[in-house]
């Protein structure tokens, strides 16, 4: 027992600071999780198809029922996440993916496949790709919190692009479910390098956010007694509790805002490669490239990080969302691998900031005490539209044979959602936060 609470009490003292390796070290899981996105599955469902005779709307509505699950515990999570942090819940969720997958590579009738898809979407989703990395992200940084932030949302649009790739060159050349083995494996690795890396926040471990080596001193009245309390410093962070969060106006249009903005990025990112395919005559490994092409160009969000502290993350909402409807129209018109290109290049350094930048603006709005919770409490309703994309779109295509209509509806809903963030500004802070401390 001695020696279990000394290996478990140790951790590595990089040369640089522990937040930086903490990131790193999410990365890595959630690279391993990006299997199970719907991303992922939407560029090689051909090759499930192909294989297995299940219709495309069947796949698509395991992807709805796990997107939905995971948005129904995600407050929980979310909870969690601010209670304990991610060291015992990240490598319990690598497990739990580790099973998801072998089970996937194993189904033989759609059930199989329904619940390992199920199980999977639903821990891995909040606890190693959304909720539980973006708090502790928060958490250990402060000063350089949006590009942490940004830097967490890359995480999962980079292992996603990678993992098309890996996986359909698995397929090709083996099977599919080979390609989930593998996917397997890799999440059991990442098990114990979880364990000992991962902290909930830096003072657990004797340090501060940012790396700051003490806390600025208190500023004093002048002429104040040196037994009254002194104000808090006016630079400390404000943090709201989630009841107080929820009862703002800027917190649900937000929230709102992200709903909508999900619903059109996980219809047009699931829907992207049968449509190319069928409207640009792209073959489905070149559709998957634009795909892969579209989501790995996130990468863009390091931008929109540095220009969110000078613009705000409000702004450049505002105007993403904006040009986001556009490109939705611009796509309808795509009739060659030229112009399905030029979609990629600019759906991915557009459309995939979005998310980063709404929580960019509730980290701003609502600080890092209670944020996994105040987030978590958003996520079944964005889960909900992530979720409904994918069967949206399948099912309009099979019900029309095209995805025209349902493309120039979402157009309307980019626009509407940069109008309901337009009208998301900062919130007052509560009476507590300007009531006086005693004796002062």
């Amino acid at each position: 027992m001695p020696f279990l609470v000394r290996a478990l009490s140790w951790r590595p003292s990089p040369p640089f600071y522990y937040g930086w390796l903490v990131m790193i070290m999410a990365a890595l899981a959630t690279f391993a999780c990006t299997g199970i996105t719907q991303v992922v599955l939407g560029g090689i469902q051909d090759f499930i198809f192909e294989d297995t005779g299940w219709r495309y709307s069947s796949i698509a509505l395991a992807v709805t029922l796990g997107t939905w699950t995971s948005g129904l515990i995600s407050p929980f999570i979310g909870h969690l996440a601010d209670r304990y942090g991610p060291r015992w819940l990240m490598p319990f969720a690598a497990v739990v993916m580790a099973v998801a997958f072998l089970s996937l590579a194993e189904s033989v009738q759609i059930w199989h496949f329904f619940a390992a898809y199920i199980l999977g979407r639903a821990v891995g989703n909040p606890i190693l790709i959304g909720v539980v990395p973006r708090t502790m992200a928060v958490n250990f940084f402060r000063r350089r919190r949006n590009l942490a932030l940004a830097l967490n949302s890359l995480n999962r649009p980079i292992g996603s692009a990678i993992n098309i790739q890996i996986i359909a060159a698995i397929a090709v050349r083996y099977s599919w479910r080979d390609a989930y083995r593998y996917m397997g494996a890799l999440s059991l690795v990442m098990v114990i390098p979880l364990i000992l890396i991962m902290r909930r926040r830096p003072e657990d471990i004797g340090l501060l956010p940012d790396g700051a080596t003490r806390r600025p001193a208190p500023r004093v009245r002048s002429g104040a007694s040196p037994s009254q309390p002194p104000r808090p410093d006016a630079d400390a962070e404000f943090s709201w509790t989630t009841g107080e969060a929820v009862r703002t106006k800027a917190f649900w249009l937000v929230g709102m805002t992200t709903v909508l903005a999900l619903l059109g990025a996980s219809t047009i990112g699931f829907a992207m490669v049968p449509y190319l395919r069928d409207e640009a005559s792209m073959s489905t490994a070149q559709a998957a490239g634009v795909l892969s092409l579209s989501t790995f160009l996130a990468i863009g969000v390091l931008v929109w990080g540095q220009l969110a502290n000078r613009f705000t993350p409000r702004r450049l909402l505002i105007a993403l969302l904006i040009a986001s409807s556009a490109l939705v129209i611009y796509l309808l018109t795509v009739q060659s691998s030229l112009g399905a290109y030029v979609f990629g290049l600019a759906w991915g350094l557009f459309s995939g900031a979005t998310g980063v930048l709404e929580q960019m603006l509730l980290a701003q709005y609502f600080g890092r005490n209670s944020f996994g919770t105040i987030t978590g409490v958003l996520t079944p309703l964005s889960m909900g539209a992530l979720g409904l994309g994918p069967f949206l779109g399948a099912g309009i295509r099979e019900a029309t044979g095209s995805y025209s209509q349902l493309f120039i509806v979402l157009a309307g809903v980019y626009l509407l959602a940069a109008l309901l963030i337009y009208f998301a500004t900062p919130p007052a802070r509560p009476l507590r936060a300007a009531a006086p401390l005693p004796g002062v």
